[in-house]
């Protein structure tokens, strides 16, 4: 068992994979790679090269299977990749549930996890190297959600944001004005 974002997990991970034809290369190379390295792997497409498919029916479909998963208690991953990795995020995020977040450095996909509990990463296949992209990958998926209380509540804040569409309350600093007075907002 390992406990992975507050789930109790037995291996193997579960790891949803979407793309689009700017992906498909490297989502067949990750697919592998994840294979190779004791993962389950669900491959939501696309499986051959069309010039013209969209991200989005791959890319929502991956999400979909992690949300699914989350919900029935399994902890499972996903990981969308296209050219650049911008509008495969945006489609992740759609899904309800899903954090999604763009990595372009190993950095960035650490603090996705740590900070963000981002449960799919998104990442380009040309901006970065195999190699590289690869281990964006790798660390988004062996980092733990830290748990501190920041990272909880700013995450709560988004959550009750989709469900109420009310924004979070303006901390004392912001209605304050620069020069430290009650701003004529408040």
């Amino acid at each position: 068992m390992n406990a992975v974002g507050g789930f109790c997990q037995t291996f193997p991970m579960r790891v949803h994979l979407g793309s689009d034809h700017a992906g498909l290369e490297l989502k067949d190379h990750l697919l592998t790679w994840l294979i190779d390295h004791g993962y389950e792997v669900v491959d939501h497409g696309p499986f051959v090269y069309d010039e013209l498919d969209d991200y989005p029916c791959f890319c929502l479909r991956a999400a979909e299977g992690v949300a699914a998963d989350r919900a029935e208690g399994d902890t499972s991953f996903g990981v969308v990749i296209g050219g650049s990795g911008n509008g495969e995020q945006m489609a992740a995020n759609k899904v309800e549930g899903i954090r999604c977040a763009l990595a372009w450095s190993e950095e960035t996909a650490v603090l996705a996890r740590e900070h963000n509990d981002a449960n799919v990463v998104s990442v380009g296949g040309r901006m970065h190297s195999v190699d590289d992209t690869t281990r964006f990958v790798e660390v988004f998926l062996a980092t733990p959600f830290s748990d501190d209380e920041r990272h909880v509540r700013r995450i709560g804040q988004l959550s009750l944001y989709d469900t109420t569409q009310e924004l979070p309350p303006l901390p004392d600093s912001a209605l304050r004005g620069p020069d430290g007075s009650a701003s004529a907002d408040a």
